[in-house]
């Protein structure tokens, strides 16, 4: 897909609202303007909300995390699981109050759920005070949004879908200091039958690499020591750019770069990832030893029906090369349960391929309905109560697989990121292959990397900084 290129007059556009309403809110508050941002979901929308407090920074907005204290109440929501959506329209629902009382404040609603026609009916209909709808295609127009709003416009609903622009330059404010966010390409083209996100984000559209790098490269500068490089799909990053790049060269780019930092990355689909790919990994020293590869399904039958394009054999295949190539590889893995239409003895080929690939980790979930997808139309025989005990099991093993791989763990040294405290005279960071493991230590080693003893096992890894 070929794709426009950012605009000037978007960005010009971007700044005269952000001035405006630096200029009218203090006006209107009577004081320095305060907001709340409320952010649900995958890393992708984290890193959209860092844009949004850029802009509101821009606006003069400071940050709050009680919506009672806000001027501005945003909710940033997901939309791959219905308990995410219910979640959300509750915490909407706490605002009615804030408003009765505090007519000025403005409330609003964007990313993944807010791209939905349905959603926007519901909150149409439902949520008079809810005063802003945008979604994922629109961010960087938050500041014209909410000038027209401040200025007596009436409520905003705009989902358009048609916009294939990265927009570069958009100014942002990081939650944090060690680990950031830098996403490298949007949207996702592979149309799994259970998945909204290609209805909500759109189609791929991936950044040029000098525009990573340049991120990349100011993240080092501001002291980051771990870069998690962010796409629906990053094994398909560079198609569609008028460059000579593809996942693993940017890889590569990145790890060349000087600078004591780790990489790692999230997304991988398991049709675009290749040998290339995992023998870069092996190459690259910044890159983590740790491939998040969601399978989804252990039964090819069930593979089909969700449109994922490969085989429990292709996945195996996969697996067995990055153990041959990647010295102390872990593996983490999104998981499936109770699909429509998926047996009992479907869900045991997905037992079977669990044990098999001996998983740091799973992420589980059982079948959620998505309305738009091809899934939501398929028959659904299984009860919930049955999907659950398949559930239960699942969890089951992979619990013992991840006991018997931390046991296995005890008493060897390895360099750890610390990278935040676990109470009281406690520290806790993750070592390059995503073992998590807790020590003590003084907050002042918060940002090193250490040389770390795992001393024993119990319901977590702990151990004693060595050097």
């Amino acid at each position: 897909m070929s794709l426009i290129q950012t605009d000037e007059n978007i960005i010009a556009q971007m700044d005269s609202y952000m001035q405006r309403v630096s200029e009218l809110a203090p006006q209107i508050y009577k004081r320095r303007p305060v907001a709340c941002v409320n952010t649900f979901g995958c890393q992708q929308n984290v890193s959209d909300s860092e844009k949004i407090k850029g802009m509101l920074k821009k606006m003069g907005y400071t940050f709050t995390d009680e919506p009672i204290d806000a001027d501005f109440v945003l909710f940033n929501t997901c939309a791959v699981r219905g308990h995410a959506e219910e979640r959300v329209f509750g915490n909407i629902g706490t605002t009615k109050q804030l408003k009765r009382e505090r007519k000025e404040t403005v409330v609003a609603v964007c990313g993944c759920m807010a791209q939905q026609e349905h959603i926007c009916d519901r909150i149409r209909k439902s949520y008079p005070y809810v005063d802003l709808v945008f979604g994922t295609h629109v961010t960087h127009r938050l500041p014209e949004f909410l000038y027209k709003r401040l200025t007596g416009s009436g409520r905003i609903f705009e989902i358009s879908n048609d916009n294939n622009e990265i927009i570069e330059g958009m100014p942002l404010s990081r939650d944090g200091k060690i680990k950031g966010w830098l996403p490298i390409m949007y949207g996702c083209d592979n149309f799994c039958t259970y998945c909204i996100v290609p209805y909500v984000r759109g189609r791929e559209r991936s950044r040029a690499s000098a525009d990573i790098i340049a991120e990349a490269k100011q993240m080092i500068a501001d002291g980051f020591k771990e870069i998690m490089l962010l796409g629906q799909n990053v094994n398909s990053y560079g198609k569609g750019l008028d460059e000579d790049i593809n996942f693993s060269k940017l890889l590569r780019k990145i790890n060349a770069l000087p600078g004591d930092f780790r990489i790692r990355f999230m997304t991988s689909h398991p049709k675009d990832c290749t040998r290339e790919l995992i023998d870069t990994v092996a190459e690259c020293e910044k890159v983590e030893r740790h491939l998040h590869l969601p399978f989804q399904s252990g039964s090819n039958r069930i593979l089909k029906q969700m449109n994922r394009r490969y085989t429990r054999e292709d996945y195996l295949e996969l697996i067995s090369y990055a153990k041959k190539r990647i010295p102390e590889v872990s593996f983490t893995s999104d998981v499936i349960v109770g699909f429509p239409g998926e047996t009992y003895e479907d869900f045991l080929e997905t037992l079977d391929l669990v044990k098999q690939v001996g998983f740091a980790s799973l992420f589980t979930f059982i079948y959620s309905k998505r309305n738009g997808t091809p899934a939501a139309q398929m028959p659904d025989p299984i009860s919930r109560e049955e999907k659950g005990k398949w559930f239960s099991e699942l969890l089951k093993v992979q619990e013992q697989i991840s006991r018997a791989k931390n046991a296995d763990l005890v008493g060897r040294e390895f360099t750890v990121l610390c990278d935040s405290t676990a109470g009281e005279g406690r520290l806790s960071g993750k070592t390059l292959s995503f073992a998590e493991i807790e020590f003590e230590g003084n907050e002042n080693l918060i940002g090193k990397f250490l040389k770390v003893r795992i001393d024993k096992f119990t319901n977590l890894l702990q151990g004693s900084v060595i050097e």
